[in-house]
């Protein structure tokens, strides 16, 4: 939907008054960024560490009685480590902040009754936002309008398909207002549109919106002192006690049998420092910082230095599927014609692909957007680009697109028709969608459905996203109304799947070698 005719279709939204008001009283549409840590309250913060204050205190205690070379020693190694955690930390900080600036998009709003460009922190609560293709959604909202319109929520769901939106109408509006399923009509903040546009009022902003949720669920989580931290604290806090004890009791027995109270009590202060461990902290501070500082060569950040230890001594490891082990994009990764032969990918990716393949592929082609923005529909074009298929066909300046029939909740399949001057008065149409849609389009036969559904299951149970394409020819100028108006013929079935990234097998095998065992936590289907 463009700019210049948005705002003739809707109502003029908020005024530019109402939306200041607004702002001002429920705050920028940004989620709530925790205390920035300066480089003095990193220093505050790593000095209150018991390895630390122990190394410290120790340096001064032994400035105070005179031994300069041992101070200097303990202060030295202090300081280093000091150092490298402050400036490691600060830098992971200025990280931190330049992603948060990255996070807010800009978005096209009506207010009084012209559709203008603002920043995304500025929408308000009341906003009509317009959506395109390849938007990122900038709060939630309330659809009032949807053309075709899909959204990419792995963001907030973890799933990597596509959902469907649906234009809310009055009293059919759900209960629940949650990210994931199909045919809902309300976007949410951190979503990116994948096909289609849409309008939609905002309902919540900021914290208050779903994404906003989830930062204030992990903002209230309170982080627990490392173990070796507890453990050094104890140690430090029992030699504490028992040189304070054995101190004390030197000073009172040598006061009283020598007399000389100030001697005893120099010789107090010398047998309770003998007795401090000042190795230990001193040994794994600096093991702690180097540790932050090596894993900062693998760009990995690292907010507090006390996590090395944690991450050293982990046993499980819970990761996400989406986006962590898979790249967040589908490829395509088997092809199934109507007579069962079988073609997985990559498999004999350097050779040429057999013609009824090709044709399944470009069909595919030729039933998605010309700009793809769909990660389904991006993986027919990459396939076709790195095949060389069709290109005679697909890139012919003589070919045009006639229609697009969308998907529709009764009837999930989307077909493209297309007019070529080698087709004469013909229209070829090409389809794509669900296998149940596709065998319906097709009119197929119930012994052919039932074949369809054995090989839909058998690709579902290898993790595949399963679609079914079809291709019709149509004679002269008058289209049907609708997709079942024309005479399909069925091509075959795609199976998509999200890759692994490249690293993942290696790095899994390295946890387990490492004694650490790997859990997969995913909204997939069990299978």
């Amino acid at each position: 939907m463009s700019e210049s005719n948005a705002s003739t279709i809707l109502s003029p939204g908020l005024s530019e008054v109402e939306a200041r008001a607004r702002l001002l009283a429920e705050g920028f549409n940004e989620l709530p960024a925790t205390g920035r840590r300066t480089p003095l309250r990193i220093a505050l913060e790593v000095m209150r560490e018991p390895m630390l204050a122990l190394l410290l205190g120790g340096g001064a205690v032994y400035l105070l009685l005179g031994d300069l070379q041992e101070a200097l020693i303990l202060l030295a190694f202090a300081t280093l480590s000091v150092g490298i955690t402050i400036v490691q930390e600060a830098r992971t900080e200025r990280v931190l902040e330049a992603l948060r600036d990255l996070t807010s998009p800009r978005a096209l709003v009506i207010r009084d009754g012209e559709s203008k460009r603002i920043a995304g922190r500025e929408v308000v609560r009341g906003d009509l936002v317009v959506l395109g293709e390849g938007d990122r959604v900038p709060a939630d909202m309330l659809l009032i309008q949807s053309a075709d319109l899909q959204t990419d929520e792995s963001l907030l769901t973890g799933e990597s398909v596509p959902v469907r939106k649906i234009a809310g109408k009055d009293g059919q509006l759900p209960a629940e207002r949650r990210p994931g399923g199909d045919d809902l009509p309300f976007a949410f903040s951190g979503s990116l549109v994948v096909r289609g546009s849409g309008v939609g009022e905002v309902l919540a902003t900021g914290p208050r919106s779903q994404i906003g949720a989830i930062g204030q669920s992990l903002s209230s989580m309170e982080t627990e002192a490392p173990r070796l931290q507890r453990q050094t604290k104890r140690l430090v806090g029992i030699f504490a006690l028992v040189g304070g004890a054995v101190s004390v009791l030197a000073v009172m027995l040598y006061g009283v049998l020598r007399g000389g109270w100030l001697d005893a009590v120099l010789a107090g202060i010398a047998l309770g420092m003998s007795m401090l461990p000042e190795e230990f902290p001193m040994v794994l501070t600096i093991f702690m910082a180097m540790g932050a500082w090596r894993i900062s060569q693998a760009r990995v950040l690292t907010r507090r230095a006390a996590a090395i230890e944690t991450l050293g001594s982990a046993t499980v490891l819970c990761t996400d599927k989406t986006g962590t082990l898979t790249e967040n994009r589908m490829t395509i990764t088997e092809l199934r014609t109507p007579h069962g032969k079988l073609l997985r990918l990559p498999d004999g990716a350097n050779g040429a692909m057999p013609a009824a393949f090709g044709e399944l592929v470009e069909l595919g082609v030729l039933a998605s957007a010309e700009i793809p923005f769909d990660p389904m529909e991006r993986a027919f074009h990459n396939l076709a680009k790195e095949r060389g298929l069709g290109r005679e066909q697909l890139n012919s300046p003589d070919r045009k697109l006639v229609r697009t029939y969308g998907l529709r909740p009764d009837l999930l399949a989307m077909s493209n028709v297309w007019w070529s001057a080698l087709a004469g008065d013909n229209c070829l149409v090409a389809a794509k969608g669900s296998p149940e849609a596709i065998a319906a389009l097709c009119h197929l036969s119930a012994d052919r459905v039932a074949s369809v559904k054995v090989s839909v299951n058998a690709m579902a149970t290898e993790g595949l996203r399963v679609l079914g394409v079809a291709r019709a020819s149509h004679a002269g100028d008058q289209l049907p109304d609708k997709q079942t108006g024309f005479d399909f013929e069925f091509m075959g079935l795609v199976g998509l799947a999200d890759p692994l990234r490249p690293g993942v097998p290696d790095a899994v095998s390295d946890c387990r070698a490492a004694g650490i065992k790997v859990i997969m936590i995913t909204g997939d289907y069990p299978a």
